[in-house]
């Protein structure tokens, strides 16, 4: 018979301790900070990441007891783990690019891929109670399905029921059409099953662009603009909310001398009255973001807005750096709502659920 046991937040001393892999300046950090059910708290005990700048702007934010900036394939967990002790949630947006439906699609074949099996590793040598794992839609159809397949049995092999779901972060009232893949998982000692927080709260919030970059402080940082080539100004003026490049009635001296795919948002203005389109990480090539009304790119903390970071989140680079940091998080608005979920199924809270969607 499997041992089972139950925890709340007495057994847990009010706090939940976290750590986190590949962690990014801190989407899933500081959805974690923000969630908070019956005083059950998150406590930031480490987090790594291989980028300086990245590190830095955890750091500054989220204040860990510990930042390791260092390459995954390089770190002793066992060593990490002796130094920090035991953590009760592990977290991990494990990188895309091989999963990305922009580009090749290399899935578990390609440079990045196989770094999941990091996460594995890490799940094997600290065996959390829980874990949260988040990466991009494509991952689901991956090397036809096969990559999904084979980290979801990974991760059960742990010993660990796994909640995998498909967030529509626009639907849990995030400015933003952004779909991840976040799975759940409660090692299977623990007699607890996580259910997928419902939609249904979030009908009525107002996430539209216009909303989101609505009364941005004047000194609020890393709001520099961008410097915009008379050119693009003049070609920003043709283009209309909602059109890029390629669909708007550009004259012949304005319009983009492109073969082959034709990616749609170059160029492309947002809508006022809807949710953005995805932020991501380039800036190059007509791909900042461009304002639904001003002739010009989004400064980096209108980005962040979108993204749902507060105006006292402080991202540490250059201005190329912070862009791309800025485009590789999690939503912490959308990740708050899943700690919060989490949280309310540790106390045995009773809240909104659905279906899962995978």
């Amino acid at each position: 018979m499997k041992k089972t046991s139950t925890y709340n937040a007495e057994t847990l001393n009010g706090v939940l301790r976290l750590a986190e892999l590949f962690c990014g300046p801190g989407g899933i950090g500081l959805g974690a900070k923000l969630a908070n059910v019956d005083g059950l708290k998150i406590k930031h005990v480490w987090a790594t990441d291989y980028d300086k700048d990245t590190c830095e702007t955890y750091k500054r934010n989220l204040n860990p007891e510990a930042i390791i900036c260092e390459d995954i394939r390089k770190m002793d967990f066992a060593k990490i783990h002796s130094k920090y002790g035991e953590i009760d949630c592990l977290t991990f947006g494990f990188p895309c690019n091989d999963f990305s439906t922009v580009g090749e699609q290399k899935g578990l074949h390609g440079v990045f891929g196989a770094l999941y099996q990091y996460c594995v590793k890490a799940l094997e040598e600290f065996k959390p109670k829980f874990f949260i794992a988040e990466n991009v839609s494509g991952l689901r159809n991956a090397n036809d399905g096969e990559a999904f397949n084979k980290i979801l049995e990974a991760f059960k092999n742990c010993g660990y029921n796994i909640y995998p779901n498909l967030y529509h972060f626009e639907e849990y009232g995030v400015p933003q059409k952004r779909h991840r893949v976040i799975i759940v998982g409660i090692r299977n000692d623990i007699n607890l099953k996580f259910k997928i927080p419902s939609t249904k709260p979030y009908k009525k919030v107002d996430n539209s662009v216009r909303t989101a970059l609505k009364d941005i402080p004047e000194k609020a940082p890393n709001n520099e603009l961008t410097a915009q080539s008379a050119m693009v100004v003049e070609r920003l003026k043709y283009i209309k909310e909602g059109e890029n490049a390629f669909t708007a009635k550009l004259p012949p001296h304005l319009q983009l001398n492109v073969k082959g795919a034709k990616i749609s948002q170059i160029y492309k203005r947002l809508k006022a009255d809807e949710p953005s389109y995805t932020i991501t990480g380039s800036g190059g090539g007509g791909t900042h973001v461009y304002h639904y009304k001003e002739n010009r790119a989004l400064t980096n903390r209108e980005r962040a807005r979108i993204q749902t970071f507060t105006d006292d989140f402080v991202f540490i680079g250059s201005k190329e750096s912070v862009r791309k940091q800025i485009g590789m998080a999690v939503p912490p608005r959308g990740m708050k709502i899943i700690f919060e979920a989490l949280l309310n199924t540790i106390l045995g809270n009773d809240y909104e659920t659905m279906e899962a969607k995978v």
